[in-house]
């Protein structure tokens, strides 16, 4: 055999060069989350949260909403394979410590997930609110991943819940990613939130600095703006937690997650803290038993 004529081989050469620059064209929405990478350089240099993390909240008359940007130490591949499908869900939003049940429905890239949400406590499923989300796997590129949950109802008159999860490759081991928790709110809700910050809520406070006091202190927003950011928090901890512990055999992953989660919270206890770790294990053995039962 004499081999191909150098011609040939030189076109075959540039047809590979050509689909390899072809499949290495970004996306438009991996472009548009980059530019923001690059925009908030140098947030994420000087964060308070000591690593490269930007939490921001906003309130309109009848929404909120908390987003979370963050460089994190997750191979973008590892990460857009570990949360495409709707069943891994589950195993991050337990981790919630308001999360009392999860199960989820459907494969590929729509599904559907039941949620229990209650108090912080044991509870009984029956006395949990329930919400229905909807899964949506809205878009997985080489170089982007967007996850979409959203639910028409929630707990106490709120509504139209939405958890987006987008992130793109930085380099080979860096991906840069942005988790947003929102809701809608009217009358019956505005009420029973006013309840909550007037008793049990009312010195809990979110991330956002808002002032200074006398001595020079940070003033940390309060209110409902002060709750959208605590849970934007908690649930973005839960996937960046879910993600570190994927290399570990299954048997281990469930103890080294609520472990981790439960230690990821207490570096903002100011915010954050709400049981000791020995109390959110055990309800959370007790949690991930009964889900797994079903």
């Amino acid at each position: 055999m004499t081999g191909r004529p150098p011609r040939l081989t030189r076109c075959l050469a540039l047809l590979l060069s050509l689909a390899g620059a072809a499949g290495a064209i970004a996306s438009p929405e991996a472009d548009s989350l980059r530019s923001h990478h690059a925009g908030m350089a140098p947030q994420l240099a000087n964060s308070a949260f000591h690593q490269p993390l930007v939490l921001e909240s906003t309130q309109t008359s009848g929404d909120l909403k908390g987003d979370v940007f963050a460089v994190v130490e997750h191979e973008f591949g590892k990460l857009e394979a570990a949360l495409q499908g709707v069943e891994v869900w589950c195993d991050v939003l337990i981790l919630h410590l308001n999360v009392k049940y999860c199960h989820s429905t459907g494969k590929g890239a729509s599904g559907s997930i039941a949620l229990a949400v209650g108090k912080k406590g044991d509870q009984d499923i029956a006395d949990a609110y329930q919400a229905n989300f909807a899964y949506q796997l809205a878009a997985a590129a080489p170089d982007y991943l967007k996850v979409q949950l959203s639910a028409k109802e929630g707990p106490m008159g709120t509504s139209n819940y939405r958890i987006l999860f987008e992130a793109t490759p930085l380099d080979a081991t860096h991906s840069f990613v942005h988790m947003s928790y929102a809701y809608g709110y009217g009358f019956t809700a505005r009420i029973a939130m006013q309840g909550y910050l007037a008793t049990v809520g009312r010195n809990k406070v979110g991330f956002t600095v808002v002032g200074k006091k006398s001595d020079g202190q940070p003033v940390y927003v309060d209110n409902v703006r002060g709750v959208v950011e605590r849970n934007t928090m908690r649930y973005y901890l839960a996937i960046d937690t879910y993600l570190a512990t994927l290399s570990l055999p299954a048997a281990q992953r469930d103890e080294k997650r609520m472990h981790d989660w439960f230690i990821a919270t207490e570096r903002y206890p100011r915010q954050l803290h709400e049981m000791e770790e020995g109390e959110y294990m055990a309800m959370k053995r007790k949690e991930l038993a009964r889900q797994r039962a079903s």
